[in-house]
C-alpha cells in the first residue's frame, strides 16, 4: 500500500514543471471497501466470486506494464475463465442483456448537441464505440481467440471478419473512433485539463475548432454531429431488439467507476435532486459488498431490476428520501435473489415496496429483516378487511402449532405467525383498505391468538414436567390498549396475571412437584417467556406487568384472594382508572366469571367525586413532569391529547359508575357515550371528545406503524401525504391547524369537567 501511494504521488503530485500523469486506481476490485494495493489471492477470490460484467470488459484491455511482468501475466491468464466464458449461461446473458438494456439509446433523440457534449461518455460517443465492441467480444470472445483483442480499431475488423458487424460498419465506427480519439486529446491539451466535453462558450469553441483544422465552429460542429449520429445510428441498432427498462426516456447505466453525464441528467429529470449520490450508491450494490447481492445471480437480477426500481420510487412524493430508505432497506437484506425473483415477476409488488420504503420507515426495517414476508404481499385477500377474528386466529395460530412438540419450537412458529399477521394489517392500514380504529381491532386480536395459545403451551409443559395443582386454575387480564382492542404497530402487552387454588400450600401432582405459589410464579415467568423471549425469529411483544397490585414490588401471579383485597382496600384511583379497560383474555369460565363481578363491583363502587377528581388532576400534573409533551406530535401526552381525553373518560365514569350497568374493555369514545346518556356530560362535549379522540388516536396509529420514534427534522412528503389521507384533509398544513384546534377544546373541556391545572 504504501508503495502505490509513493507511486501515485511520483506520477501525479504537481510541481513547478506540473505532473506526469493523472492516476485513477478506482479499477480494483470494490474500490470503496478496498485499500490502493489488493493482495492477487484477494483479486482472485474477488473475481471469482462477485466480478461483474463491466469488469470483465474493462479487463478486455488489460495489459502488464511494470513491475514484476511474470506474477502479472500470471495473473491475467488466472482471469481468463472469468472475461472469456466459452459457454455463457443463460444467467450471464440475460445480465449482458440487462446492461444493454440500461443503456439502450432512446429513438427520438435525432438532434446531438455540440456544445457541451462529452464525446466520451456523451450519446454516440467514445463509450458507445467500446461498448458495442466489448459487448459482442463478451459473448463471443469465449468461443473465438481472435475477438480477445484489446484495441479497439483492431476488434472491429475481426468482428466484421467474423460475420458479427457488416464491414461497411467496421469501417465507420474506426473512422469515428479516430476522430473522436483526435477531438478528446485536443480537448486536453487546450488547458491541461481532463475533460471530455466540447466548449460552451462560441469564441471558445472557434478556436478550438481552428485548433482542430477547420475554419470556424460551424464546420466543426456539422462534423462532430455526422460523427455522434453515425455512432449512435449503429448503437441503437446493436441493441434495437432490447425493451426499454424504464417509462423515462433516458439513459440509465450504472457500470463502471465513474458517473455517466447522461444517466446523471436521466436521474434528475425523474425527480432526484441528489443523483451523483444515487448513481454511487447504484454501484455499490453491483459490488457484492452488501449481504443479499453476494451471489452472482442475485446482481443479475438487481441489474434488471434498477430501472424499475426508480422509476416506482421516483412516483413517491419525495425521492430522494424514498431512495435512501430503500437503499437501507435492500442492504439490510440478508438474501437476494428470493426477494428480487419476486420483484421481477410481480411489478407490483415492486411498487408496494416503494410505497413502504418511502412512508414507512420501521416497516421497511421489518421487512429487510424478514424479506420472506414478501410472500403476504401477493395473498390477494391482502387487503381485504376481516370480520370478527378474534377466534378465528386464534384457532388459526392453534393449527400452526405443535403442542407436543418443543417449547422452543413453538416460540418460533408463533413468532412467525404473528409478524405474518402484523404485516397484514400494516400493509392494509398503509393501502388506507382499513381504518386506524379497525386495525387496533386487529392488533389486538393477533395479540389476544398469541396470549390464550401461550398460556396452552405453557400449561402443557408445566403439566409434563410437573403435573398439576389440584382444582387450580389461572387466567390472563389484558390491560390497557391490549385491553380495549386500541394496539398500535408497536404496542406492548399490558397484562395482570390471576390464579386460584383451594389450597396454595399443596403440592402439583407430577413427577417433580411443585408448591402451588412455586408453581404459578413459574408459569408467569414462563408465559412472559414466550411473548418476550427473542429467538432465531425475534421477539414478540415487549410485556408490561406493572399494572398488577403493588407494581414491580408485586408477584408476577396475583392469588385471586390477594387480587380481591388489594382492589378493595390498597388500589389507588389511577389503579381503578386502569380497570376500564380490563379485559379477561383467557382462563377457565368458573375463573372467569369471579374475576367478571369482582372488577364489576370495583368500578361500580360508590365514590367521593371530589376526592375521584383531586386524585386525577394530582396524576396529571405528575405525569407532566416527566412526560411534558411539548412537542406537536407527541399525540399521547401534548396538553388536549391523548392522555387528558383517557382521564376525562376515566375519571368521570368512576365518580358516577354505581348508578350505570358496569361497562369494561372500553375506550374512551365509548364511554364518552355512556357518560352522555348518564346525563353527566352533554351531547356536544361528548360528541367533541369523541371527534378528538378519532381524530388524534387515528393520526398516532399511522406514526406508530411508519416510525420507530419522532424524527427531530420532520416528516418525509410520503409520511405527510398518508397523515392528510388518514384524516381526509387535502394539506398537510390544514391537518396541523386541525390538530391545534382538537386540542384546544380537549384541554378546555378537561378544564371544565376535571378541574384547572395541568
Amino acid at each position: 500500500v504504501a508503495l502505490v501511494r509513493k507511486l501515485v504521488h511520483v506520477l501525479q503530485a504537481p510541481t513547478a514543471d506540473g505532473f506526469v500523469f493523472r492516476v485513477d486506481l478506482r479499477l480494483r476490485p470494490d474500490p470503496g471497501a478496498t485499500k490502493v494495493a489488493v493482495s492477487l489471492p484477494a483479486a482472485e477470490t474477488y473475481y471469482e466470486s462477485m466480478g461483474q460484467n463491466w469488469e470483465r470488459a474493462a479487463y478486455i484491455k488489460a495489459r502488464p506494464v511494470a513491475g514484476d511482468l511474470k506474477a502479472s501475466t500470471r495473473f491475467l491468464k488466472s482471469l481468463a475463465p472469468f472475461i472469456w466464458r466459452r459457454n455463457l449461461d443463460f444467467a450471464a446473458i440475460a445480465d449482458v442483456h440487462a446492461m444493454k438494456r440500461q443503456i439502450h439509446a432512446v429513438r427520438g433523440h435525432a438532434h446531438i448537441a455540440v456544445t457541451g457534449h462529452n464525446v466520451k461518455l456523451g450519446r454516440g460517443g467514445i463509450r458507445e464505440i467500446e461498448f458495442f465492441v466489448q459487448t459482442q467480444q463478451l459473448i463471443a470472445g469465449g468461443r473465438d481467440d481472435n475477438l480477445r483483442g484489446i484495441r479497439t480499431c483492431e476488434v472491429l475488423p475481426a468482428l466484421a471478419e467474423a460475420g458479427w458487424i457488416e464491414a461497411a460498419a467496421c469501417d465507420e465506427l474506426v473512422q469515428a473512433y479516430e476522430f473522436l480519439r483526435r477531438v478528446e486529446h485536443r480537448l486536453q491539451m487546450m488547458d491541461d485539463e481532463q475533460t471530455h466535453t466540447i466548449p460552451e462558450q462560441s469564441e471558445k469553441l472557434s478556436r478550438f475548432a481552428l485548433f482542430l483544422g477547420y475554419r470556424n465552429g460551424e464546420d466543426f460542429g456539422d462534423a462532430l454531429t455526422r460523427v455522434l449520429t453515425c455512432v449512435q445510428s449503429h448503437y441503437a441498432r446493436l441493441f434495437e431488439a432490447e425493451q426499454t427498462l424504464t417509462a423515462c426516456s433516458g439513459s440509465l447505466v450504472f457500470t463502471g467507476v465513474q458517473d455517466d453525464p447522461e444517466t446523471l441528467a436521466t436521474l434528475a429529470k425523474m425527480g432526484f435532486s441528489n443523483a451523483a449520490g444515487i448513481s454511487s450508491q447504484i454501484r455499490s450494490w453491483h459490488t457484492g459488498r452488501f449481504a443479499a447481492m453476494r451471489s452472482a445471480r442475485a446482481r443479475e437480477l438487481l441489474t434488471g431490476l434498477v430501472p424499475d426500481i426508480l422509476e416506482n420510487l421516483s412516483q413517491t412524493p419525495d425521492p430522494d428520501f424514498a431512495f435512501s430508505r430503500f437503499h437501507d432497506f435492500l442492504t439490510r437484506l440478508p438474501m437476494g435473489v428470493q426477494p428480487f425473483s419476486l420483484f421481477a415477476a410481480n411489478p407490483k409488488l415492486l411498487s408496494l415496496i416503494a410505497d413502504i420504503v418511502g412512508t414507512a420507515p420501521r416497516l421497511s426495517g421489518l421487512l429487510a429483516r424478514k424479506p420472506s414476508m414478501l410472500d403476504t404481499l401477493l395473498d390477494k385477500t391482502t387487503f381485504n378487511e376481516r370480520i370478527d377474528t378474534e377466534h378465528k386466529l386464534a384457532a388459526a395460530l392453534s393449527d400452526r402449532l405443535d403442542f407436543g412438540a418443543a417449547f422452543e419450537t413453538n416460540l418460533d412458529v408463533m413468532r412467525v405467525w404473528a409478524r405474518e399477521q402484523a404485516f397484514h394489517v400494516s400493509t392494509q392500514l398503509l393501502a388506507a383498505s382499513i381504518s386506524p380504529e379497525a386495525a387496533g381491532k386487529q392488533f389486538s386480536d393477533i395479540a389476544t391468538a398469541c396470549v390464550r395459545n401461550g398460556m396452552e403451551i405453557v400449561s402443557d409443559d408445566m403439566a409434563r414436567q410437573h403435573g398439576q395443582v389440584p382444582d387450580g386454575s389461572w387466567a390472563v387480564i389484558g390491560m390497557g390498549k391490549f385491553g380495549s382492542r386500541e394496539m398500535s404497530a408497536a404496542s406492548d402487552l399490558d397484562l395482570i396475571m390471576i390464579c386460584d387454588a383451594p389450597d396454595f400450600a399443596a403440592c402439583s401432582d407430577g413427577a417433580a412437584p411443585l408448591v402451588a405459589d412455586q408453581y404459578y410464579a413459574r408459569l408467569a415467568r414462563r408465559l412472559i417467556a414466550v411473548l418476550t423471549a427473542p429467538t432465531s425469529e425475534g421477539a414478540l411483544f415487549e410485556v408490561d406487568t406493572r399494572l398488577r397490585p403493588s407494581g414491580n414490588a408485586g408477584a408476577l401471579m396475583s392469588k385471586f384472594t390477594s387480587f380481591a383485597g388489594y382492589q378493595k382496600d390498597d388500589a389507588w384511583t389511577w389503579e381503578h382508572m386502569a380497570l376500564t379497560r380490563a379485559r379477561i383474555v383467557a382462563g377457565p369460565p368458573a375463573l372467569q366469571q369471579n374475576l367478571d363481578k369482582l372488577l364489576d363491583d370495583t368500578l361500580c363502587r360508590q365514590r367521593d367525586p371530589r376526592h375521584v377528581l383531586g386524585d386525577v388532576r394530582d396524576m396529571r400534573v405528575r405525569m407532566a413532569k416527566t412526560h411534558a409533551g411539548k412537542k406537536m406530535w407527541d399525540l399521547k401526552h401534548a396538553p388536549g391529547g391523548l392522555v387528558d381525553m383517557e382521564f376525562i373518560a376515566q375519571g368521570l365514569y368512576l365518580c358516577h359508575a354505581h348508578s350505570n350497568k358496569p361497562v369494561r374493555a372500553c375506550a374512551p369514545p365509548a364511554l364518552f357515550q355512556i357518560l352522555c346518556d348518564m346525563g353527566v356530560m352533554p351531547t356536544e362535549d361528548a360528541q367533541k371528545l369523541h371527534d378528538s379522540w378519532v381524530y388524534q388516536s387515528g393520526l398516532n396509529q399511522i406514526l406508530k406503524l411508519c416510525l420507530p420514534a419522532l424524527p427531530e427534522e420532520g416528516f418525509s412528503e410520503a409520511l405527510k401525504n398518508l397523515l392528510c389521507q388518514t384524516v381526509n384533509l387535502p394539506s398537510y398544513d390544514m391537518v396541523e391547524m386541525e390538530l391545534a384546534t382538537h386540542r384546544r377544546n380537549v384541554r378546555g373541556l378537561y378544564e371544565a369537567h376535571i378541574g384547572a391545572g395541568r
